[in-house]
């Protein structure tokens, strides 16, 4: 686990069973990206010195993940969110998500300020490296 997070501090929990991921992808009506499903297996979720869950616990991605693509709250406000799959924040209100529609291993930040989809990180070991050793809106 050292290697994907570069020797930084973060706060890793039990590892989540396969029948849990199966069961989270049956509510979610897809896979989850190979690279979640793999850190899933190692930790339910990760947490920054600060406490901050830079990726989430599985409830709560399945949680984040149904009530973005319901549209209905958020369907007059943002640019729908159906390519996107939640994974974390950065305890501000911007969120992290991997791109699922396309095979991309890619992270975005969705600011929620503007609605923008900022690029930040090659994948989620990369994400986890910059997320653990940042400080603040590393992603800036």
């Amino acid at each position: 686990m050292r290697e994907i997070f570069g020797g930084a501090s973060a706060e890793c929990r039990a590892p989540v069973d396969a029948a849990a991921l199966r069961e989270a992808e049956r509510r979610l009506g897809r896979a989850l990206p190979a690279q979640l499903d793999v850190l899933l297996r190692e930790t339910d979720g990760v947490a920054d010195a600060y406490g901050t869950d830079v990726v989430w616990p599985l409830a709560q991605i399945v949680e984040q993940n149904l009530m973005f693509w319901s549209g209905e709250a958020f369907a007059g406000l943002y640019m729908p969110f159906d390519s996107l799959l939640f994974f974390g924040d950065n305890g501000g209100g911007d969120q992290f998500a991997l791109v699922v529609a396309s095979g991309r291993d890619d992270v975005f930040v969705w600011e929620h300020e503007t609605d923008s989809r900022v690029w930040v990180a090659g994948g989620l070991q990369e994400y986890l490296r910059r997320a653990l050793a940042g400080d603040g809106d590393w992603w800036r």
